[in-house]
C-alpha cells in the first residue's frame, strides 16, 4: 500500500502541483533545478497557522527586501519584526531572526541539511525540520501538518479524534513516505489535503487516492478527522493610552520578549484581563475615550479601549519613547495596536 499510495500522489502531483514562489515544481526538479533551502525555511516559518494566500506578498516581501539569509541575519530585528507586523504569531519572526543570526555564524550561511540537525536551530520544530530536510536536501522524513493529518484520518479512517491521533496519524504517514522524490510527495499530500481533500466537502471524484480510502469506502471522509469540542474562548478587556505630542510624535513602547506579541510596539496601556483593567495612564494628561478595537487571538477575544491626550513637545513620560509620525509606517506594530492607532487617531490617521 506504501508504494501505491506515493506513486500515485507522485503521478497526481507531477499534473497538479500548485504554482508557489517558493516551490521549485515537479518539470523543474526533475531537470534538476535545487530549491533554496532558505527559502524552503523562509515560507515553511511563515506558512505556519497562516494561509498560503496570505503569505505569498509577505514572503515577495522578505526575498526582495533579504534575497539570502546572510542578508536577513545582517538586518536589525526591529526591522523585521516590522516587516512581519500583521502576519500574526511573532514569535515566528523573533525565532526567524535569531534562526538566520545562527545559520550564519554557526553554519557559514549553509542550512543543515539533516532533520536532526536542522532541528538545532531556533524556532525550527518536529514539522518544520521534516519540510526543509524533505523539499530542500531529498531526506525522506516525514511531515505531516494539518493538511496531511486529514488525508491519513480519511484514507485509514481514523476515528480517534485531535489532539489524541497526532501520533497514530504521523505514524501512518511514516509508513507512505517514499526513499525516492520524499521533498515531492511532502508537497504532493499537502497540495492534496490544500485543494482535493478539503475540511468541508472534500473532492473525492478528483482524488488520486480515491479507491483505496477507507473514510470514503464507510461514507464518513467528510466527517474527519473527528476533533475534541474546544472552550469557548473568554473575553479580556484592556486600556491602551494614545500620547500624540504637537509636533505628531505617537508614545510608544515594546512588549518584553517572552509572552504575546513578544518584542513588538505597541501603545502603553494596562494588561490584558478578564477583569474591568484599572487605569494606567503613561503620563499626566487629560485622556479621552476614543472608542473600542475588538481583535481576536488564538486562545481568547481582545476589547481594547482607546483613550488619548495631546501633549505638549516637553510631555515626559513614564515609560516609552516618542515616534515621529513619518516613521509609524515602520514600526513594528501588530494588527491590533494599528486598529487601536486608527481608532485613536480618528480622521487624522496617518497610517
Amino acid at each position: 500500500m506504501t508504494s501505491d499510495v506515493s506513486g500515485a500522489l507522485l503521478r497526481w502531483y507531477d499534473a497538479h502541483a500548485r504554482d508557489l514562489p517558493w516551490r521549485v515544481g515537479p518539470a523543474a526538479r526533475a531537470r534538476g533545478v535545487r530549491p533554496d533551502p532558505y527559502r524552503v525555511w523562509l515560507s515553511e516559518i511563515m506558512l505556519q497557522q497562516t494561509t498560503v494566500a496570505t503569505v505569498k506578498d509577505y514572503f515577495e516581501r522578505f526575498t526582495a527586501r533579504w534575497p539570502a539569509v546572510a542578508d536577513l541575519a545582517a538586518s536589525p530585528r526591529e526591522e523585521v519584526l516590522s516587516a512581519w507586523a500583521g502576519l500574526g504569531y511573532y514569535a515566528r519572526a523573533r525565532n526567524l531572526h535569531a534562526c538566520a543570526q545562527t545559520v550564519v555564524a554557526a553554519h557559514d550561511g549553509a542550512f543543515p541539511s539533516t532533520e536532526a540537525g536542522l532541528r538545532a536551530l531556533p524556532g525550527v520544530g518536529l514539522y518544520t525540520a521534516a519540510a526543509i530536510a524533505a523539499i530542500a536536501f531529498d531526506e525522506a522524513a516525514t511531515v505531516v501538518d494539518g493538511n496531511v493529518e486529514r488525508v491519513m484520518a480519511r484514507l485509514h479512517a481514523v476515528e480517534e479524534p485531535l489532539p489524541g491521533a497526532k501520533k497514530a496519524l504521523y505514524a501512518l504517514a511514516a509508513t507512505h513516505t517514499p526513499a525516492a522524490r520524499p521533498g515531492d510527495y511532502a508537497q504532493a499530500v499537502m497540495d492534496l489535503g490544500a485543494t482535493v481533500c478539503t475540511p468541508r466537502s472534500p473532492a473525492c471524484g478528483a482524488c488520486p487516492l480515491a479507491g483505496g480510502c477507507e473514510g470514503r469506502a464507510r461514507g464518513i471522509a467528510a466527517t474527519l478527522p473527528r476533533k475534541t469540542p474546544k472552550k469557548a474562548k473568554p473575553t479580556r478587556r484592556g486600556l491602551c493610552y494614545l500620547a500624540r505630542r504637537e509636533d505628531g510624535a505617537v508614545l510608544l513602547t515594546v512588549r518584553p520578549d517572552a509572552g504575546l506579541l513578544g518584542g513588538m510596539a505597541e501603545l502603553p496601556g494596562t494588561d490584558w484581563t478578564e477583569d474591568e483593567p484599572a487605569p494606567a495612564p503613561p503620563l499626566p494628561a487629560r485622556w479621552r475615550a476614543m472608542g473600542a478595537v475588538r481583535h481576536g487571538f488564538t486562545h481568547f477575544h481582545l476589547v481594547l479601549t482607546v483613550l488619548r491626550a495631546d501633549v505638549p513637545l516637553d510631555a515626559v513620560p513614564a515609560r516609552g519613547r516618542w515616534t515621529p509620525a513619518a516613521r509609524l509606517d515602520d514600526a513594528p506594530l501588530p494588527t491590533v495596536m494599528r486598529k487601536a492607532l486608527a481608532c485613536g487617531l480618528g480622521p487624522e490617521r496617518l497610517l
